[in-house]
């Protein structure tokens, strides 16, 4: 017997249909009360973030706008007068002469960037152990740095002077430095920076045989550049506008930092409020150039923690 023949099954599958165009769907109209609410919701921020910036920046516009005006001019007229209609840089000239600005300004730039450098050098160390190590009392000690950001600096004024005098650091830049050459908001923004990175890429340099500096220096740090520029900019602005510490350890006119040395203006021209203003102005400026020229780097925030392959 010859056995059966099968017969291949054949495809009778269709295409499938298109799907028939269907017109889109009506879009409800909103009702007229959520309209209005929607509209006076944002109205009222607008109004808000006005105010914001007339309490913020209008002091600053004021002081600029004194310092331009000319000797004829009312400072304090009403109603006030915000541009000046004969302004000139004489006052700008009066404050240089009358106190060394530039090397008052010097002083100040000297004690900046050294408390910028040494906060994003022992910041990054301080910040790396408290994230990365494993040692008894690692609690403790963060607490503790966290303590020293609630503590009113005029509670240790007297103690720090103490201290300075001590080590015969009065009188001295380096003694206006000490004091601010590591704080703890320094080492809490490192820290929090540190932990966002990867356990997996610290393992993987561990089992490549780095020792514990070599993934500091090599790994955590370039991966927390966002977090540098941040602590460099803050520790930059708290050191050029301190008043108060320059003021009490620093003796001789000629190691005055450019906030203190400024303040002579304000008893040599108590009656020309014109030349106050030029000197603040002065005071101010280079940190306006600084941060709009670190503000990309500012923004980027504290919680860096990409590794880059």
């Amino acid at each position: 017997m010859s056995a059966p023949t099968t017969t291949p099954p054949t495809d009778t599958a269709r295409p499938a249909a298109p799907a028939p165009n269907r017109p889109p769907a009506p879009v409800t109209p909103r009702p007229r009360s959520l309209r209005l609410r929607a509209a006076s919701g944002t109205v009222v921020r607008y109004l808000l973030l006005l105010l914001v910036l007339v309490i913020t920046v209008g002091p600053f516009l004021w002081q600029l706008s004194t310092s331009l005006k000319g000797a004829g001019e009312s400072v304090f007229g009403y109603p006030p007068q915000l541009l000046p209609s004969d302004p000139t840089l004489d006052h700008y000239a009066s404050a240089a002469e009358t106190v060394p600005v530039f090397r008052y300004a010097l002083n100040s730039l000297l004690v900046a960037v050294g408390c910028a450098t040494t906060n994003c050098l022992f910041g990054s160390l301080a910040g790396y152990a408290l994230a990365r190590m494993r040692f008894r009392g690692r609690r403790i000690a963060f607490g503790v740095f966290l303590a020293t950001m609630i503590i009113p600096f005029e509670s240790i004024m007297v103690s720090e002077f103490l201290m300075m005098r001590s080590l015969r650091l009065n009188d001295t830049l380096l003694g206006v430095m000490l004091p601010l050459a590591v704080t703890g908001l320094s080492i809490l923004l490192f820290r929090n920076a540190f932990l966002g990175l990867p356990r997996e890429i610290e393992e993987a340099a561990v089992l490549d045989g780095a020792s514990e500096w070599q993934r500091y220096a090599r790994i955590a740090l370039p991966s927390v550049r966002g977090t540098i520029a941040v602590v460099a900019i803050f520790s930059f602005v708290f050191a050029w506008d301190d008043f108060l510490w320059p003021l009490i350890v620093l003796n001789d006119p000629a190691n005055y930092t450019l906030t203190v040395g400024i303040q002579y203006l304000s008893g040599t021209f108590t009656n020309d409020q014109r030349v106050v203003a030029a000197g603040t102005m002065i005071a101010v400026v280079p940190l306006l150039v600084l941060f709009f020229t670190l503000q990309r780097f500012f923004f980027r925030g504290v919680g860096e923690g990409a590794v880059k392959g």
